[in-house]
């Protein structure tokens, strides 16, 4: 049995000492309010040649963080276009929040969570 997560060509290396607190660290930012972009940025710059376990998850979170942020500022104009930016709002919002718990319950257990509708700009 190998020490990876999945398959060789998408496994997840597994964490040593705090990687696995940092990682978890990157996908809760999102309840620190605007460090929920600089947090994962800095996790992922600081430790990206140190750990691959951190890299990836921080990677993952920053990623997703930057793509709600991209979402919501244009939901802004459908606000006042047609009203239905608020739903939008509301449900990028819960969507966050949900997949940040998500993902940090699955750092926690030594993977790595793909967040869904991700546009995928740090690589």
């Amino acid at each position: 049995m190998n020490e990876f997560t999945a398959t060789p060509a998408t496994a997840t290396p597994l964490p040593r000492g705090n990687d696995k607190i940092w990682a978890i660290f990157s996908h809760l930012s999102t309840f620190l309010g605007i460090g929920f972009i600089l947090i994962p940025l800095v996790v992922f710059l600081a430790m990206k040649d140190d750990s691959a376990y951190v890299r990836e998850n921080a990677r993952e979170a920053l990623n997703f963080h930057l793509s709600i942020l991209i979402y919501s500022l244009c939901a802004i104009p459908l606000i006042f276009l047609f009203g239905v930016g608020i739903v939008l709002g509301l449900a990028l919002y819960g969507l966050l929040l949900v997949c940040s718990i998500i993902a940090a319950i699955k750092a926690s257990d030594n993977a790595c969570f793909r967040y869904p509708l991700t546009l995928r700009l740090v690589k």
